[in-house]
């Protein structure tokens, strides 16, 4: 009988959660070059990547858990090594065989909240559409032209729940029929997808196709972009597609269609933040900025690192969840790039990057030096 070594092992587990494209790395080193944690401190994707050919990473450390899943490495690898599902791989592995550092534990909590209440803050279903309350929000029919996917943040997160309500206001102006799901609708699962809870992930969206199905959903809007990944991509893993539309895709369209007109002016220098989950991983820099643009007395100025290389503000991946020490914020950075560009406004399009940003701006003391906007609320205020 054929003995098989721990390394071994390994290198088949790794195979098995979809991890055998480390074999295209050589090595080069351009993905620790761009990735923005050696801004704040020594991070190395490629050890991680050379590790999992090897069969000898180390699951209990701390290191494949630092990546936000931002994308940077992919977007520049000259070999086409999809890092980020290796790193996923790995972290499917440390899941199996329940191995977490200090830092990430409060997916654990998240992973609970998730099976229970369906979202990964623990606030009851039942709390879901509360956000609504007094404004023009039907619950979603069969023959509703459009679901509001509102997402967990935007429903729960007091400072976000501001964003959703801004969007519910701007589609009632433009005559839109739309609903929302309410307590039916369950987290997507993107950020457990991400941490190696496959099973959470897959649990959560057979909830949501379920209710979709059930329902006759055909168009889908959504204002957090990993909601827009998930629906998009992860879903078609479960031999399912839907029409999704990113609110700035949307508020564009509506523009282009004479049902949305900014009338009043913003006379505010505004920055725009490039989600990598609506840029770089879906190619969206266009539409958000044209957004802006036609906002009346806004001035549109781009930070130092924008578009395909805009800065993660380190939420995706499971960030959102992590302990960060102060010194390795990386939307500290980002708000440092928007004073910069002289900004008094740091517009963006994700629930992660507002919130990361509004720390951050208190943690920084910039609270009367830059605010921070879904664009939706930019929308909202002249329309």
């Amino acid at each position: 009988m054929e003995t098989v070594t721990p390394y071994e092992e390994i290198i088949g587990l790794v195979r098995e959660a979809g991890g055998e494209d480390y074999k295209l790395c050589y090595q080069c080193g351009k993905c620790d070059a761009v990735c923005p944690w050696n801004r704040v401190r020594a991070f190395s994707m490629r050890k991680i990547v050379r590790q999992a050919s090897l069969g000898l990473s180390e699951i209990e450390q701390e290191e494949i858990w630092r990546c936000t899943t931002c994308g940077a490495c992919v977007a520049q690898c000259p070999r086409g090594v999809p890092q980020i599902r290796i790193g996923v791989s790995l972290r499917r592995i440390a899941t199996q065989y329940g191995v977490f550092p200090d830092m990430i534990r409060a997916a654990g909590t998240a992973a609970a909240a998730l099976r229970i209440d369906r979202n990964p803050l623990g606030e009851p279903a039942g709390r879901r559409a509360d956000w609504a309350k007094g404004l023009p929000v039907k619950t979603f029919t069969e023959g509703t032209d459009l679901l509001f996917f509102v997402g967990c943040y935007y429903s729960y997160d007091p400072r976000l729940k501001k964003a959703a309500a801004a969007t519910a206001r701007i589609l009632a102006k433009a005559g839109v029929d739309f609903g929302i799901l309410g307590e039916a609708e369950s987290c997507c699962g993107e950020s457990m997808r991400k941490t190696g809870g496959e099973a959470v992930f897959r649990g959560l969206a057979r909830e949501n196709i379920k209710a979709f199905i059930d329902r006759g959903v055909r168009r889908i809007l959504v204002c957090s972009p990993h909601c827009y990944e998930t629906f998009r991509r992860d879903y078609a893993d479960l031999m399912v597609s839907f029409d999704v539309v990113h609110v700035s895709q949307y508020l564009l369209r509506l523009m282009d269609e004479g049902r949305l007109v900014p009338a009043k002016e913003y006379r505010r220098r505004v920055a725009y933040h490039d989600p990598c989950y609506l840029g770089r991983h879906n190619g969206i820099y266009e539409e958000p900025r044209e957004v802006l643009r036609r906002v009346p007395g806004l001035e549109l100025v781009e930070m130092s690192d924008r578009r395909q290389g805009s800065l993660c503000c380190g939420g995706g991946g499971g960030g959102i969840w992590t302990e960060t020490a102060k010194a390795e914020r990386l939307a500290n950075l980002r708000l440092a790039q928007a004073r910069e560009a002289g900004a008094q406004v740091l517009a963006t399009a994700c629930p992660y990057c507002i919130a990361n940003f509004e720390d951050s701006r208190l943690t920084l003391g910039y609270e009367e030096v830059v605010e921070v906007r879904d664009i939706t609320e930019i929308v909202d205020e002249v329309v």
